[in-house]
Formats: C-alpha cells, structure tokens, sequence
C-alpha cells in the first residue's frame, strides 16, 4: 500500500527545497500546495500570479480532497504532499486526512518575515499561518495520541542527513541518500507561481548553508513576527 504524507509548513519555509528533496526519491511523487488555488478564489487574497493560479487549478476543496486521498499518480511507494494549514479556510481541514502521516516543518518568525516581505505584501501574522499550524499540530496528537514529527528549517540546513534519516524514521519509511540532492531548474510538479516565489530554489542542487544571526525587524514587520513567535516555540518544543 502506497503511504500518503501531508507536511505542513508556512511560507518562506524551505518547503519547496523539502519537496525537491523527497522529489529526488525514485519511490515517491510529490503535490505541490494543491490548496492553492481554492484559497485564493475563496478568500480574494491579491498574492502575486493569483489568477494564474485560479486558473490553472482545481479550485473545488472537496474535488482536490478526493484527489490527495485517491489513487497514487504513477503507482509511486511514497506519496508527499506540500500543504499549508492558511490555505485550508474551506470546509475540509487536517481533520479530512485521517489516512495521512502528517509531519510539520517549521521555521524562526523573522526569518520568515525577512524572506516573505521581499516577495509579497505582509500585514498580519495570519498570512504565515503559525497559529494554524500550531492548531493542526495539537489536533493531529490529539487524534493519534502521539506528538507528529516536527523539523525546524535551521536544524535542516546545520544536518540535512541527520535530521532526514530522523523524519524518515518517524514516518516510517525508508531513508534514500537521493534526498540530499537534486537536479537544478523548475520542475513539472511546480504550481505555475513558482515563477514568482521559486527563484532561488531553482538555482540550487541541495539544501543552503546553514543561516546565520536572526535578522533584524522593526516595525510592522517586528509584530508580526513576535505575534507569531509563541507558536513557533510550542512547535519547536517537539523538534526532532
């Protein structure tokens, strides 16, 4: 039986580095943010490339649901999907993934904030989605009666390896040394927005170096990343 993963991540979270790495598997296909699209024609956010995205998309929640819960494209062993919990404001939620093994992937406010202000409007915490993701973290260890696995982005990019064999454990699959590299360029599996946010990951071959100090905020964008750094924290509590 082919096994279905769902990480849930904020934006300007190395997600799209994630996808490429489980990408790079030969067992394993990869979704990405199928949500996307219904988001934005649900909630009228103006992100850069939106109609594009509608356009281009499965926007009907219950539709894409049957879709990431049905039969595995190309019969892969390993199916990952790139979620995250702001797009979820229709009528299906973590909830609807019973048959997932969900995992969370994290990554310090200000270091979000520094990267998100560079590619879109940022004028509430809400639009990083740290408190959702807090939200499906408990209610997925409420369900399972276990802590789901969590990564932070920093100890991912200090040990790709280690911090990998560790979530392929938790999740019970098999660790692929492929997942430390791959080819450089857009890939098929890409949402058409990847145009807008995906530069710098296209121009890689592995995880980045490891970030330095914290950058610094101020105004807006300091309140929106301390308003999201509790979360961040209870989260981080269970990092593996």
């Amino acid at each position: 039986m082919s096994i279905r993963i769902a990480m849930w991540s904020g934006p300007r979270n190395i997600s799209t580095a994630m996808m490429r790495s489980f990408g790079a598997r030969r067992d394993c296909t990869v979704s990405d943010e199928p949500f996307y699209g219904a988001f934005l024609k649900n909630s009228g956010e103006q992100h850069p490339m939106a109609q594009e995205t509608i356009a281009d998309m499965d926007c009907d929640w219950r539709s894409i649901l049957r879709t990431q819960s049905g039969p595995v494209p190309e019969g892969k062993a390993v199916w990952y999907q790139k979620h995250m919990p702001h797009h979820m404001i229709g009528p299906v939620s973590i909830r609807n993934f019973p048959d997932h093994r969900h995992a969370f992937l994290i990554r310090a406010p200000e270091r979000v904030v520094a990267s998100y202000r560079g590619k879109n409007e940022l004028r509430e915490p809400e639009a990083l989605g740290f408190t959702k993701l807090r939200q499906y973290f408990e209610e997925e260890a409420d369900r399972t009666g276990a802590a789901p696995p969590v990564i932070d982005s920093d100890a991912v990019l200090q040990n790709p390896e280690g911090v990998l064999k560790r979530l392929c454990k938790a999740l019970n699959i098999d660790w692929h040394p492929a997942m430390l590299s791959w080819e450089p360029g857009a890939k098929p599996e890409d949402g058409v927005w990847g145009a807008h946010w995906y530069d710098k990951v296209n121009a890689s071959t592995g995880f980045g170096p490891p970030r330095g100090d914290l950058p610094e905020l101020d105004g807006q964008f300091a309140r929106v990343a301390e308003a999201s750094r509790g979360d961040y924290e209870a989260l981080k509590a269970h990092a593996i």
